[in-house]
């Protein structure tokens, strides 16, 4: 995603509290209301549990935990990204519509940025009125499952 392109990218957005965010489209297998989660103990904060999808279990990570951002509190929409052969859902505010984006537009992350973003943000496109914050898809599905050690 780094390099230049000579073609428009489509982008799949959503909203993560303020945040605006977008993965492109073919890394995006479906996006999924409200799901029942099944919470898994002992697991990193940021999982909040696993759904059931058509008979497949999936892990769905809270990507306003993930990315350490304020959310809206009422995150119910599941954006399921497929990574190398695995698929998760990652869960969001709420879902935009697929935008076609000009690489020319396309940045490294804003300097101001800290915190867990800092290092899951591989960069954002210059829109006319924000930034679109590009998600490291398998940074951010690609974490511990248990950061949470069971002391006797």
């Amino acid at each position: 995603m780094s390099e230049k392109m000579d073609h428009y990218l489509q982008l799949c957005t959503f909203r993560v509290g303020e945040l605006l965010l977008g993965i492109d489209v073919l890394n995006v297998q479906e996006v999924l209301r409200e799901q029942s989660i099944t919470r898994v103990p002992h697991a990193h904060p940021s999982i909040s549990g696993l759904i059931n999808l058509r008979g497949k279990i999936t892990t769905a990570i809270d990507l306003g935990s993930r990315l350490d951002a304020q959310t809206t509190g009422s995150a119910a929409i599941h954006v399921v990204v497929r990574t190398g052969g695995s698929v998760a859902s990652v869960i969001v505010d709420s879902i935009g519509e697929v935008i076609e984006v000009d690489p020319s537009t396309y940045e490294a992350p804003p300097e101001t940025m800290t915190g867990p973003a800092r290092e899951l943000i591989l960069g954002a496109y210059k829109l006319e009125t924000e930034l679109l914050l590009v998600p490291d898809v398998e940074r951010v599905v690609a974490m511990p499952s248990a950061a949470v050690e069971v002391v006797a």
